[in-house]
């Protein structure tokens, strides 16, 4: 932590008008500059101002969906029962059991299975069978017989229309089946259950982004938890809004206060509103063969885990052929699409600020480098910690941004989950220094979720149950 304070303020430190400028502090100030405190407030209004955009209609044009998740209550802690959940959004599927009791853990069977690529980019009819299948198995390998409600964690854009159905937008990541855009998921899910030899037998009551189940998971524990937060491979952002302030919502006002919102915040930028803060290190990623979603996924690329590494490879491969790293020599590493991994970048940054141990062995094991300098290895740690940093300071002020608009700045709880924010050394503690920075005094406390795309979407079916229950 204290290597991290000193670290920022180094990078916030360089000089920016030298005679001779070095190309080291020029790269580290690219990533640095447009997210100065000023830079951040002015990134927060523009933020504001998509949100308010997004809530005001449907087919807004904006920038943030601000999608309606129908979820209008958070859990009580009194929920109880068996429930199961699926989760679907990267590489892995997995089905759950959760079984939920006052006052008691919460107890949970799982089986995560592999979907390969020609599933993930077939039609939506072998994916969804995929899913049933796996479905089938579950519930014969868990014994279990009596009809579960089911919360279904469908990790992608969807336009719903009530808690229970919602229509694809757009895939993200590396998904692409066809016919599934602009379909009900929903009745994709029970269309390939009925072609089932009668071996499954649930109530789909809720269909969850693994966002809202980020908040719901905390939410259990936790009732001042307001907002959700993805930072993992992707990124995105949930909370808990007024229906007041929701003027597209056309449910029934008088039946409910609140919603929570899926901000789908990874497309802000789409239109052009964060182009002050774009490197060119962000436009040489999209002009990437590989990269399929172009000038889509903005702000996204800009923070999240799986674009972190090839950002850094960019500012890295510049470095080299300007003869300042390597003594201008190369390797495939910086040289060829995604090799530079965004773990390398956490790895790089694992210790003090002064700590080039762990960067030696990224670039001489991983990267099969001979002859790294020392003064190498404090370029590339320079180099990884300014880019992880923008990514920190980025989240940080959409957080800030959220918790402003619902008005809890000085008691909220953030829960988060992602790969990037739990295993990434020092983005945590990067994030709530920028948190700080923004808000002196503030009541925010960011909480890890536990499973929230898991037992997030069986504690939201919980209470689901729980609210028809009481009708």
């Amino acid at each position: 932590l204290i290597s991290f304070s000193s670290g920022l303020h180094y990078l916030f430190a360089v000089k920016t008008e030298m005679a001779s400028k070095d190309p080291v502090d020029e790269v580290v100030q690219a990533f640095m500059r447009p997210v100065s405190k000023d830079g951040l407030e002015k990134m927060s209004q523009l933020l504001l101002k998509q949100m308010e955009v997004g809530l005001a209609k449907e087919n807004h044009g904006g920038e943030v969906q601000m999608l309606i998740t129908y979820v209008h209550d958070l859990p009580d802690g009194k929920e109880t029962g068996d429930f199961l959940a699926l989760d679907l959004g990267g590489s892995n599927f997995r089905v759950l059991k959760v079984s939920l009791k006052p006052g008691e853990e919460i107890a949970q069977v799982d089986k995560k299975l592999v979907i390969d690529d020609a599933t993930k980019q077939s039609t939506g009819d072998i994916l969804f069978d995929f899913i049933a299948k796996c479905i089938a198995e579950f519930i014969k390998e868990q014994n279990i017989k009596e009809k579960l409600p089911l919360g279904f964690t469908f990790s992608f854009p969807v336009h719903q229309t009530s808690l229970v159905s919602g229509t694809l937008i757009r895939w993200t990541k590396d998904f692409s089946a066809t016919g599934v855009v602009d379909v009900d998921v929903i009745d994709l899910l029970r269309e390939a259950v009925k072609r089932r030899p009668g071996d499954i037998n649930i109530d789909v009551v809720a269909l969850v982004n693994d966002t809202t189940g980020t908040q719901m998971a905390t939410a259990h524990k936790d009732p001042n938890c307001h907002v959700g937060i993805i930072l993992g491979t992707g990124t995105n952002a949930c909370y808990t809004e007024r229906l007041d302030a929701v003027k597209k919502f056309s449910g029934d006002r008088l039946k409910y206060e609140k919603v929570i919102i899926n901000m789908e915040w990874g497309a802000f930028g789409d239109q052009g509103s964060l182009k002050d803060y774009l490197t060119e290190f962000d436009t040489a990623l999209d002009k990437e063969e590989a990269v399929k979603n172009k000038r889509e996924q903005i702000y996204e690329k800009m923070i999240s885990g799986k674009y972190l590494g090839e950002i850094v490879r960019h500012a890295l491969r510049k470095l080299i052929q300007q003869g300042v790293l390597f003594g201008g020599k190369s390797a495939p590493c910086f040289d060829q699409f995604e090799k530079f991994e965004s773990k390398y970048v956490s790895m790089v940054e694992e210790g003090d600020v002064s700590d080039i141990t762990k960067c030696r062995v990224v670039l001489e094991t991983e990267c099969g480098l001979t002859g790294v300098s020392d003064q190498d290895c404090r370029i590339v740690r320079r180099v990884c910690e300014a880019a992880s940093t923008r990514a920190a300071r980025l989240a940080a002020a959409g957080i800030v941004t959220i918790v402003r608009k619902i008005q809890k700045i000085d008691k909220c709880t953030v829960s988060v989950d992602g790969s990037l924010y739990k295993l990434h050394p020092q983005f945590q503690y990067k994030m709530k220094a920028a948190i700080d920075e923004l808000a002196p005094g503030n009541g925010i406390e960011m909480k890890e979720a536990e499973d929230g795309s898991g037992r997030g979407a069986a504690i939201i079916a919980a209470v689901a149950c729980r609210l028809a229950a009481s009708k």
